[in-house]
C-alpha cells in the first residue's frame, strides 16, 4: 500500500511517498481503509521533532481520519468489517490503510461524509473540552477567539454560539474574517490592521471578555489577557505563531483571572467517560446543524507535503483534507 513517510525529521519537502507492507491487526486492533485524513498543525510539528508526541522513525504522520473497517483482530467485538468509523491515531493516518486499537475508533455519525468526519473530532473535541470543561463558558458571556479562521478557531466560534455566548473572532485578513462571520461570529477584529485592545474595549463597553480561546500564542496572548474581564479565563490551546509567551503573573492577581491549560490528547486518555460525553454532545449539535466543519482544500495523498506547507504558512481556513 502507499503511505507518506517521515524517515528523517525535517520540513514537509523531506517526506517521501512510497509502498510499505499493509498493516496486520493484533489483539484488540483494527485495520481501517482510509477514505480521508485531515491535516492539523501538530502534524507540521511532529515531522520536525517539535511536538510532545514523538513516534519512532520511520513513521507516517497524520492523526485524524475517517474510513471503513477492513479487518479486526482477536477480541474485537465493538466493530466489524464494513463499519464506517472515525479514528484519532496520533500518527499513521497519511496512508491508504492504518492500524488502530478499537478504543481509538468511534462510529461515524449517520449522514456525515468521510471528508467531514475526518475533520471533526480533533478540532471540535479540542474546542469543546476547552470551552465547556476548562473555560466553563456560560450563556451570556463574551468569548474572544484568536486565530479564529483555523480549524479549532471555527470550531470554537460554533461551540461558543451553541452555548449562547457572544463571540468575537480575531484573524489576520478580511478574507479569513469573512469565513468566521459565515460560521456565526458576532464581531470581527482584524489584528493586522486594528488595535486589538481598543477594539475589545469598544465592543465590550470597557468590561473586557470573559473567555479567551488562544491557539496562537505569540504577541497577542498578553494583549488578550490584559483585555479580560474580572475573573476572566485565558485558555492556552497551542502556539501556532511559534513563540511561547512569557506572561507577567501580576496580571492574574489584578484581574482575579486564570490562565488555563488545554491538552485534549491527554484528556481523552485520562478521562475517557467525559470524552465520550463530549463526543455525544458534539454529535447532537452536528445533527441540529449547529456545527459545520469548513474544508477549504483537498489534496491527493501523494501531495501531503503541499498540504503541510500550506498549514505551516498559516494559509489554511478551516481544514485541509487528504484523500487517498
Amino acid at each position: 500500500m502507499k503511505a507518506i513517510l517521515c524517515k528523517a525529521f525535517g520540513p514537509p519537502e523531506t517526506l517521501v511517498y512510497e509502498d510499505i507492507p499493509p498493516p496486520v491487526p493484533g489483539k484488540g486492533e483494527v485495520v481501517v481503509t482510509v477514505k480521508a485524513a485531515s491535516v492539523n498543525f501538530p502534524d507540521v510539528l511532529i515531522i520536525e521533532n517539535k511536538y510532545q508526541f514523538k513516534p519512532p522513525l520511520p513513521f507516517s504522520p497524520g492523526s485524524e481520519l475517517a474510513g471503513i473497517v477492513k479487518v479486526v483482530g482477536e477480541g474485537v467485538t465493538s466493530f466489524k468489517p464494513g463499519d464506517k468509523v472515525i479514528a484519532f491515531t496520533g500518527s499513521g493516518a497519511f496512508a491508504e490503510e492504518v492500524k488502530a486499537t478499537a478504543a481509538q475508533l468511534i462510529p461515524m455519525p449517520q449522514g456525515m461524509d468521510f471528508e467531514t468526519a475526518a475533520s471533526f473530532i480533533l478540532t471540535y473535541g479540542t474546542s469543546d473540552h476547552a470551552l465547556r470543561d476548562r473555560g466553563e463558558l456560560k450563556a451570556g458571556e463574551t468569548l474572544l477567539v484568536l486565530g479564529a479562521a483555523g480549524g479549532v478557531g471555527i470550531a470554537a466560534i460554533e461551540i461558543g454560539k451553541a452555548l449562547g455566548a457572544k463571540v468575537i473572532a480575531c484573524a489576520s485578513s478580511t478574507e479569513k474574517l469573512e469565513v468566521c462571520k459565515q460560521h456565526g461570529a458576532d464581531e470581527l477584529i482584524n489584528y493586522s490592521t486594528e488595535d486589538l485592545r481598543e477594539r475589545i474595549k469598544a465592543i465590550t463597553g470597557g468590561k473586557g471578555v470573559d473567555v479567551v480561546y488562544d491557539p496562537v500564542g505569540g504577541a497577542y496572548t498578553e494583549l488578550a489577557l490584559r483585555s479580560t474581564a474580572w475573573r476572566g479565563r485565558l485558555l492556552v490551546v497551542g502556539f501556532a505563531a511559534g513563540d511561547i509567551p512569557k506572561i507577567p503573573l501580576n496580571l492574574t492577581l489584578l484581574k482575579g483571572c486564570s490562565i488555563v491549560g488545554v491538552f485534549w490528547g491527554d484528556f481523552t486518555k485520562r478521562q475517557p467517560k467525559e470524552f465520550i460525553q463530549s463526543v455525544m454532545q458534539l454529535g447532537k449539535w452536528y445533527s441540529e446543524g449547529k456545527l459545520k466543519p469548513h474544508i477549504s482544500a483537498k489534496f491527493p495523498l501523494a501531495k501531503a507535503a503541499d498540504a503541510l506547507k500550506m498549514m505551516a504558512a498559516r494559509q489554511v481556513k478551516g481544514k485541509v483534507v487528504l484523500v487517498p
